[in-house]
């Protein structure tokens, strides 16, 4: 998959895949990352992409025509998505990573100070996307979010797709309690299930622990798992 960033701070995108998983996705040729910053492509001489908003009001606006030269300078595969990352957009949820994670190219657009002019959403007509119902200084940590999370699903990311399947919120229930060694540590031991080999005694231990957790920790996911399954 590949992953446009548009953003004026292409250094803090680039060093997050210098690391660990995503390091190797790219690597191994499984992701590809391109920033493009609109300062590139503004048309003012001091390289200027904000200004002051119409009306009046604190802060600044980032100006249409920076932002919309440099996605248009963006090759489109066939099968591409544009995404805004936005506290106005749709939820980020596993059900909308998986949905993203079938697209060949996703282009991101990241904002900063008081927004992006609306004309951009006009012309380019963005999917828009929020990580929380909370404001950041700016879109490069939510793109990161949505860029980790896709990059999750895809074949040979992770070392085996059933980490990725295992994860939580991928069955509608948080993830499982999981132990290492030692088998005991300060007192606390691993539970006797998860040392017999009994592979049908553990997945049902685990189910178990997954309702568990999930009632106690979110009961809005609980109620939303016994409503899917009682309609099944």
């Amino acid at each position: 998959m590949i992953f446009d960033i548009m953003t004026l701070f292409p250094e803090m995108v680039e060093n997050y895949f210098q690391y660990s998983i995503l390091k190797r996705a790219v690597e191994s040729g499984i992701v590809t990352v391109r920033t493009v910053n609109p300062r590139d492509y503004t048309e003012n001489k001091h390289r200027k992409v904000d200004d002051m908003p119409y009306g009046g009001g604190a802060g600044m606006v980032l100006m249409p025509q920076p932002y919309v030269d440099a996605y248009e300078s963006i090759e489109r595969c066939e099968n591409s998505l544009t995404v805004m990352l936005s506290p106005q957009g749709e939820p980020l949820t596993d059900r909308l990573v998986n949905e993203l994670a079938g697209y060949e190219q996703l282009i991101m657009l990241c904002g900063h100070y008081e927004g992006f002019d609306e004309r951009i959403r006009e012309i380019i007509k963005p999917k828009e996307i929020s990580v929380g119902d909370f404001v950041l200084t700016g879109g490069e940590l939510p793109a990161l979010c949505v860029v980790d999370a896709v990059s999750r699903k895809l074949e040979g990311t992770l070392g085996k797709i059933e980490s990725a399947e295992e994860d939580s919120f991928s069955n509608g229930l948080l993830e499982y309690p999981q132990y290492t060694r030692p088998r005991e540590y300060r007192g606390l031991k691993v539970p006797e299930v998860l040392l017999n080999g009994n592979h049908k005694e553990i997945n049902e231990y685990r189910l178990e622990r997954s309702l568990e957790r999930t009632r106690k920790k979110r009961p809005d996911l609980y109620a939303k798992y016994l409503e899917r399954t009682q309609d099944l």
